[in-house]
C-alpha cells in the first residue's frame, strides 16, 4: 500500500541523506526541464518496461512524485 508524505518530509529525508529511490513520472521534456536532485526518470507509459532495471530491489524505498493540481 502507497503511503503519500508531504514536500515537507521528502525535503526531510533528502536533507538526512536517507536510502530510497526518487522517481518522476512526468514526460521526458519536464524531467529535462528540472526536477529533484537525485531522481531518476521513469515515464508512466514505460513503468513496465523500464522499472525492472531502473528499480530492481523490490524491498528498497520507493517515492514517486510527479504534477499536481495544487
Amino acid at each position: 500500500m502507497a503511503d503519500i508524505i508531504s514536500r515537507e518530509e521528502l525535503k526531510t529525508k533528502i536533507d538526512a541523506h536517507e536510502r530510497f529511490h526518487l522517481v518522476e513520472t512526468l514526460p521526458e521534456k519536464s524531467f529535462n526541464n528540472g526536477h529533484l536532485p537525485g531522481a531518476v526518470h521513469l515515464p508512466l507509459d514505460q513503468v513496465a518496461a523500464l522499472a525492472p532495471k531502473i528499480l530492481p530491489d523490490k524491498n528498497a524505498e520507493i517515492i514517486v512524485y510527479c504534477a499536481s493540481a495544487g
